[in-house]
Protein backbone atom coordinates (compact mmCIF):
# COMPACT_ATOMS: atom_id res chain seq x y z
CA UNK A 1 0.00 0.00 0.00
CA UNK A 2 1.17 3.51 -0.80
CA UNK A 3 2.02 5.82 2.18
CA UNK A 4 1.52 8.64 -0.10
CA UNK A 5 -1.98 9.00 -1.97
CA UNK A 6 -3.01 11.41 -4.74
CA UNK A 7 -5.85 12.27 -6.89
CA UNK A 8 -8.59 14.30 -7.83
CA UNK A 9 -11.51 14.97 -5.15
CA UNK A 10 -15.04 13.77 -5.25
CA UNK A 11 -16.57 15.86 -2.45
CA UNK A 12 -20.25 14.45 -1.13
CA UNK A 13 -21.89 15.88 2.58
CA UNK A 14 -22.95 15.04 5.82
CA UNK A 15 -24.15 11.82 6.87
CA UNK A 16 -23.66 9.23 3.67
CA UNK A 17 -24.68 6.57 4.77
CA UNK A 18 -24.03 2.75 3.86
CA UNK A 19 -27.39 2.67 1.66
CA UNK A 20 -25.94 5.51 -0.42
CA UNK A 21 -22.71 4.11 -0.38
CA UNK A 22 -23.75 0.86 -1.78
CA UNK A 23 -27.72 0.55 -1.89
CA UNK A 24 -29.35 -2.80 -0.86
CA UNK A 25 -30.84 -3.60 -4.04
CA UNK A 26 -27.28 -4.57 -4.85
CA UNK A 27 -26.80 -6.54 -1.82
CA UNK A 28 -27.65 -10.03 -3.20
CA UNK A 29 -24.00 -10.59 -4.85
CA UNK A 30 -20.62 -10.35 -2.82
CA UNK A 31 -18.35 -9.78 -5.87
CA UNK A 32 -16.47 -6.80 -5.27
CA UNK A 33 -16.31 -5.67 -8.59
CA UNK A 34 -20.42 -5.79 -9.20
CA UNK A 35 -20.31 -4.11 -6.26
CA UNK A 36 -17.90 -1.14 -7.44
CA UNK A 37 -20.37 -1.07 -10.54
CA UNK A 38 -22.88 0.54 -7.92
CA UNK A 39 -20.61 2.56 -5.53
CA UNK A 40 -22.19 5.34 -4.62
CA UNK A 41 -25.61 5.41 -6.92
CA UNK A 42 -27.76 6.53 -4.34
CA UNK A 43 -25.40 9.62 -2.88
CA UNK A 44 -25.52 13.07 -4.46
CA UNK A 45 -23.32 11.99 -7.13
CA UNK A 46 -25.38 9.29 -8.48
CA UNK A 47 -23.03 8.57 -11.52
CA UNK A 48 -19.93 8.68 -9.69
CA UNK A 49 -19.33 4.75 -10.43
CA UNK A 50 -19.42 5.81 -14.30
CA UNK A 51 -17.59 8.88 -14.13
CA UNK A 52 -14.59 8.83 -11.36
CA UNK A 53 -11.87 7.55 -12.20
CA UNK A 54 -9.30 4.90 -10.51
CA UNK A 55 -7.21 7.05 -7.91
CA UNK A 56 -9.58 9.57 -7.35
CA UNK A 57 -10.49 10.16 -3.82
CA UNK A 58 -13.69 10.51 -1.45
CA UNK A 59 -14.00 13.40 0.49
CA UNK A 60 -16.82 13.89 2.82
CA UNK A 61 -18.48 15.64 5.33
CA UNK A 62 -19.31 14.13 9.68
CA UNK A 63 -20.80 10.55 10.39
CA UNK A 64 -19.74 8.87 6.89
CA UNK A 65 -20.84 5.26 6.40
CA UNK A 66 -23.69 5.38 8.99
CA UNK A 67 -26.55 3.42 8.76
CA UNK A 68 -25.77 -0.65 8.77
CA UNK A 69 -22.96 -2.84 9.53
CA UNK A 70 -22.74 -4.38 6.27
CA UNK A 71 -19.38 -4.89 5.23
CA UNK A 72 -19.90 -4.27 1.55
CA UNK A 73 -19.78 -0.30 1.86
CA UNK A 74 -16.22 0.05 1.96
CA UNK A 75 -15.73 -2.94 -0.10
CA UNK A 76 -17.52 -1.11 -2.80
CA UNK A 77 -15.50 1.92 -2.44
CA UNK A 78 -12.40 0.00 -2.66
CA UNK A 79 -13.25 -2.10 -5.29
CA UNK A 80 -14.01 1.12 -7.22
CA UNK A 81 -10.46 2.62 -7.17
CA UNK A 82 -11.18 4.95 -4.12
CA UNK A 83 -7.44 4.44 -2.63
CA UNK A 84 -8.77 6.55 0.16
CA UNK A 85 -11.52 8.13 2.05
CA UNK A 86 -11.08 11.34 3.75
CA UNK A 87 -13.42 12.58 6.05
CA UNK A 88 -14.69 15.34 8.99
CA UNK A 89 -15.99 11.70 10.85
CA UNK A 90 -16.61 7.99 10.45
CA UNK A 91 -19.48 5.96 11.85
CA UNK A 92 -17.56 3.24 14.18
CA UNK A 93 -18.26 0.55 12.25
CA UNK A 94 -17.89 1.80 8.82
CA UNK A 95 -14.03 2.89 10.61
CA UNK A 96 -13.55 -0.62 11.74
CA UNK A 97 -14.76 -2.15 8.47
CA UNK A 98 -12.64 -0.04 6.34
CA UNK A 99 -9.35 -1.18 7.77
CA UNK A 100 -10.28 -4.61 8.23
CA UNK A 101 -10.37 -4.86 4.15
CA UNK A 102 -7.47 -2.19 3.97
CA UNK A 103 -8.99 0.92 2.66
CA UNK A 104 -6.96 3.69 4.13
CA UNK A 105 -9.72 6.28 5.67
CA UNK A 106 -8.47 9.24 7.15
CA UNK A 107 -10.37 12.10 9.40
CA UNK A 108 -9.26 15.71 8.60
CA UNK A 109 -12.08 18.35 9.47
CA UNK A 110 -10.17 21.11 8.43
CA UNK A 111 -9.07 19.35 5.35
CA UNK A 112 -12.74 18.84 4.41
CA UNK A 113 -13.56 22.15 5.01
CA UNK A 114 -10.81 23.65 2.58
CA UNK A 115 -11.49 21.26 0.10
CA UNK A 116 -13.94 21.43 -3.62
CA UNK A 117 -15.14 18.59 -5.67
CA UNK A 118 -12.31 18.71 -8.30
CA UNK A 119 -9.31 19.71 -6.00
CA UNK A 120 -6.37 17.23 -6.09
CA UNK A 121 -5.25 16.33 -2.77
CA UNK A 122 -2.55 14.40 -1.24
CA UNK A 123 -2.51 12.25 1.85
CA UNK A 124 0.78 11.49 3.69
CA UNK A 125 -0.52 8.40 5.66
CA UNK A 126 2.42 7.59 7.71
CA UNK A 127 2.38 11.78 8.43
CA UNK A 128 -0.85 12.23 8.90
CA UNK A 129 -1.04 15.07 6.62
CA UNK A 130 -3.52 16.11 3.90
CA UNK A 131 -2.16 18.83 1.42
CA UNK A 132 -4.58 20.48 -1.02
CA UNK A 133 -2.09 20.93 -3.74
CA UNK A 134 -4.80 22.74 -5.67
CA UNK A 135 -5.16 25.32 -3.13
CA UNK A 136 -1.52 25.39 -1.60
CA UNK A 137 -2.59 24.12 1.66
CA UNK A 138 -2.02 21.40 4.42
CA UNK A 139 -3.72 20.23 7.02
CA UNK A 140 -2.79 17.29 9.99
CA UNK A 141 -5.52 14.25 10.05
CA UNK A 142 -5.58 11.12 11.87
CA UNK A 143 -2.38 8.89 12.28
CA UNK A 144 -3.22 5.42 13.10
CA UNK A 145 -1.77 3.88 16.10
CA UNK A 146 0.74 0.91 14.66
CA UNK A 147 -1.56 -2.22 15.40
CA UNK A 148 -4.22 -0.79 12.90
CA UNK A 149 -1.31 0.57 10.36
CA UNK A 150 -0.10 -3.07 10.30
CA UNK A 151 -3.43 -3.91 9.51
CA UNK A 152 -3.46 -1.58 6.46
CA UNK A 153 0.47 -2.05 5.38
CA UNK A 154 -1.13 -5.85 5.20
CA UNK A 155 -4.08 -5.01 2.75
CA UNK A 156 -6.41 -6.09 5.44
CA UNK A 157 -7.21 -7.97 8.46
CA UNK A 158 -7.20 -11.78 7.10
CA UNK A 159 -4.13 -10.87 4.43
CA UNK A 160 -2.63 -9.19 8.33
CA UNK A 161 -4.05 -12.96 10.17
CA UNK A 162 -2.26 -14.71 7.38
CA UNK A 163 1.27 -12.63 7.90
CA UNK A 164 1.11 -13.05 11.48
CA UNK A 165 0.15 -16.67 11.49
CA UNK A 166 3.44 -17.87 8.95
CA UNK A 167 5.55 -15.65 11.17
CA UNK A 168 5.57 -12.28 9.64
CA UNK A 169 5.69 -8.80 11.37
Amino acid sequence: MEKVIRGRVWKFGDNVDTDQIIPARYLNTSDPYELARHVMEDSEHPNFAKDHKEGEIIVAGRNFGSGSSREHAPIAIKYAGVPVVIAKSFARIFFRNAINIGLPIVEAPEAVDETDHGDEVEVDLEKGVVRNLTKGKEFGATRFPEELWAILRAGGLMEYAKERLKGGK
